[in-house]
């Protein structure tokens, strides 16, 4: 046995009051062992890694009980008990980072981005080894890079973290942790933002390193198909208390306790399927929205003068009819231009070519007046509520403006109104109207999100990663409200996702796209069961499934 906490309490002070982030829990972790928290935000799980590994402030976190009982490894070989709790803070500062190493969710805040990837690793392996030579760390950091496979790592390393990609910052991340061969290694959501394809490469490679280094991994998520990747032995977290225990098998296939069996319910593989809408022969179908040939390219510029070298095309000749009433689900990785292709079809960014049609009225070249009246028509609500909602804006300001700039109701008083029942339509209570957007959490702001779209009356909405970063309870509830709406408005839908399982659950059709090209389509069953495309196959592979 490795780790073994025992009835761990970490209390938070905030704001005068005393939250229980972590109440009573107990686990243990053995030697080579992967042991997954799940649960979703709020539960407790990160502060359960944090009072590991002990890196929550001082000032306001304390453990009133419990004990953290590591094996601590000294250079020589011999091996102490130790209390992380109890033990001197000296003490814990040789363990953090060589002993006990942590991978944190966003990479991108993790590394500083005034020093390159390679100095940042350096610095921790000197942290622990100051005899250490820079050549030989230099060297040690290359082998490391090497290890969590970034191309070129010779070159690499003097590379700054905003010149790489988020998967290769993921590895900077990874080979940090590493690089000091520590025998646990915590990693909190290490691939909740990454794209499938590289979400499988990551996890592919946390393995293989732990069964090289005999690493044990306590492994945060709340994907279940990640879960059935990596876990040995799990625990679900709910409220700060650990509410199930076992083995993977066990707790998968015979949850035992009603929370447990919530999440696992709340899946879209295991959501109820509503029939889906019968789709007609291309002929018979009228399309709400017909693009044809639509590129988007952006200059690439060099030299003193800035002349254009070249073009960065992110929409490349893309033909796409999107019948009335559908659900079109537009799926592809980070950076293949599913987003601009998007704001291009409501003229949020302009066109290099081709032709976007709107129920027969071609958008193309319109003016900023002349599309006005198209605006209320065409919506979309934005991966991020928080940072698309104003947050010096009450949300009945929110819903009325864009009513009030649209000529919708006569009065003030009218649009409050329209605007209240738009609240209970994406079930928040109406009075809801007069806070702001702090004062909700994530699925709430997602859900204003949808009733700042929904109050203008819309035929055609872009949906953009609007459930990537919520949990799969919140995102069950939010899929449904979507259904439930397009059922009652016959509304038309572009969804825009990576996420495989929510593209089976709420698309008619699926699109692939890649490098700025649609490379397959089809309707989404056919698509999903018997994909033709190279990297349709691919993707669908890479896709971490509830399989045990």
């Amino acid at each position: 046995m490795l780790l073994q906490v025992k009835n761990l309490k970490t209390y938070l002070k905030s704001g005068g009051e005393t939250v229980k982030a972590v109440d009573g829990v107990s686990f243990h972790i053995d030697r080579g062992e992967t042991f997954c928290l799940v649960g979703e935000s709020g539960s407790g799980k990160s502060i359960t890694a944090l009072s590991v590994i002990q890196l929550l402030p001082q000032g306001i976190s304390s453990h009133p009980e419990g004990q953290i009982l590591f094996d601590y490894r000294h250079d020589d070989g011999q091996v102490e008990n130790v209390d992380m709790v109890s033990l001197a803070e000296s003490h814990k500062q040789m363990i953090r980072g060589s002993r006990i190493a942590m991978i944190f969710q966003e990479p991108m805040t993790s590394l500083n981005p005034v020093f390159t990837v390679g100095d940042q690793v350096i610095e921790a392996l000197q942290q622990h080894y100051p005899e250490m030579s820079d050549a030989d760390a230099r060297a040690r950091t290359i082998e490391a890079f090497k290890q969590v496979k970034i191309p070129n790592a010779e070159q690499r390393i003097d590379e700054y973290p905003h010149r790489l990609s988020g998967g290769q910052r993921q590895r900077v991340m990874i080979a940090m942790a590493m690089a000091c061969e520590p025998d646990l290694l915590i990693a909190d959501e290490p691939t909740t933002a990454l794209d499938v394809t590289v979400q499988a490469e990551i996890l592919r490679l946390m393995k293989d390193l732990q069964q090289r280094c005999g690493t044990s991994i306590l492994f945060i998520t709340h994907d279940f198909g990640v879960v059935s990747q990596m876990a040995d032995r799990l625990a679900v977290m709910s409220q700060g208390k650990m509410v199930e225990c076992g083995t993977l098998k066990e707790v998968i296939k015979v949850p035992k306790h009603e929370y447990t069996r919530q999440l696992l319910a709340a899946l879209p593989e295991n959501l109820p399927r509503s029939k889906k809408q019968q789709l007609a022969s291309d002929s018979d179908q009228k399309s709400l929205l017909d693009v044809s040939g639509l590129k988007v390219h952006f200059p690439i510029k060099k030299g003193v003068l800035r002349r254009t070298v070249d073009y960065v095309r992110a929409v490349d000749e893309i033909d796409l009819k999107i019948p009335e009433g559908q659900i079109l689900a537009l799926v592809g990785e980070s950076g293949c231009g599913k987003s601009t292709f998007g704001r291009a079809l409501l003229r949020l960014i302009n066109s290099t070519g081709g032709e976007v049609n709107f129920d027969g009225q071609v958008l193309t070249g319109l003016s900023r007046k002349q599309m006005r009246p198209f605006r209320r028509q065409m919506q979309i609500i934005f991966q991020d509520p928080m940072s698309s909602l104003n947050p010096r804006l009450t949300i009945a300001s929110t819903l009325t403006e864009p009513m009030k700039v649209h000529g919708i109701g006569s009065s003030n008083e009218e649009r409050l109104e329209i605007a209240r029942k738009t609240m209970m339509h994406v079930q928040l209570d109406p009075e809801y109207i007069w806070r702001y957007p702090h004062e909700f959490s994530g699925g709430q702001r997602q859900r204003i999100g949808i009733a700042r779209a929904l109050v203008l009356e819309p035929r055609f909405i872009v949906c953009d990663e609007i459930t990537s970063a919520l949990d799969v309870s919140v995102q069950a509830d939010i899929l449904k409200l979507l259904l439930d709406i397009r059922k009652e408005r016959n509304l038309t839908l572009l969804f825009i996702t990576h996420n495989i399982g929510v593209v089976e659950y709420v698309s008619d059709e699926m699109a692939v796209m890649y490098k700025g090209k649609i490379v397959e389509r089809g309707l989404t069953s056919d698509v999903c069961k018997q994909p033709q495309h190279e990297y349709t196959q691919q993707l669908l592979a890479a896709v971490p499934r509830l399989d045990i």
